[in-house]
Order: C-alpha cells, then structure tokens, then sequence
C-alpha cells in the first residue's frame, strides 16, 4: 500500500452536504478496497488566482489515505466525473510532511522592529570622485588597465 493525498478544489456553490457526500465517497471507495483512511482536512473556502468556472473562489480539502494504486485510479475516474470538482490534484504522501492549509492573505504580517537610529553616512570627499578636475560619469573610455 501506498499513501497518497489528494487536494480538492470544490464548487463554492456546492452545498456543504453535497461537499461531505464527496468526502463520505472518497472514503468508501478507499475502505471498500482494503485502503486505510489517514486524514481528511478542510482548508475552506478561498480566493482563486484566476477564474475557474467562471467562479473566482473554490472550497479546499485535502485527504490523506493508503490504498493501492487501481483505488488510486477509481477515485481521480469518480472525481473527474463529478461536476461539484473544479480540480484535483492526487500525489504521493512524502513520509514525515505535514501538509498544512496555506496562510490566509489577511493575516497580519509580522511586526519588524525598527531598525536604531543610523549614524549618518560618511561623507565621501568630491576629490575622490573627479580626476584632473573632470567629472566622473561612471564610464570609463579607458580600459581596465588605464590605456586606452
């Protein structure tokens, strides 16, 4: 067996029981076939980059479970089917991640401390910068050796 996960992006307009029957489904289809039911996360609902479906917001689960690879199969057959799914996307569980819901874009950054007061810069003398009395305008028609 082989853990998998699997990210769902949901109809917004889809009623929450319609959104739990999909669920409800996935769960049965892994159970039915001997597959162990790790997890099951819902991330809610949230702003699309772009439109899909015309829908500027999509609801997010993700599921994790063991099954075999034929289940795998059956269970991306059924979604794709299914018009309440947007998307989905079935990966391979990566041992030790832990996939979490990413942050909300709302969330209040965190607080920097403001920097001490600065000393102020150095002046740099003008003789530094002018040659010969010529202002420096940052090209040099002279190599890198100083020949021409």
């Amino acid at each position: 067996m082989t853990t998998y996960e699997i990210l769902l992006l949901l109809d917004p307009e889809l009623p929450e029981e319609r959104q739990d029957e999909l669920i409800v489904r996935v769960r049965e289809l892994v159970e039915g076939s001997g597959g162990t039911w790790r997890s099951h996360d819902n991330w809610g609902r949230r702003r699309l980059a772009y439109e899909i479906a015309k829908k500027p917001e999509g609801v997010y689960h993700l599921v994790v479970f063991d099954s075999d690879a034929p289940t795998l199969d059956e269970i991306v057959r059924v979604l794709k089917i299914d018009d309440g799914v947007l998307r989905q996307m079935a990966t391979k569980h990566v041992e030790g991640s832990r996939t979490s819901a990413p942050r909300d874009d709302f969330a209040a950054p965190a607080q920097v401390p403001a920097p001490a007061e600065a000393a102020e810069p150095a002046a740099v003398p003008a003789a530094e910068y002018a040659e010969d009395g010529e202002a420096n305008t940052g090209s040099d028609p002279a190599g890198p050796d100083g020949e021409e």
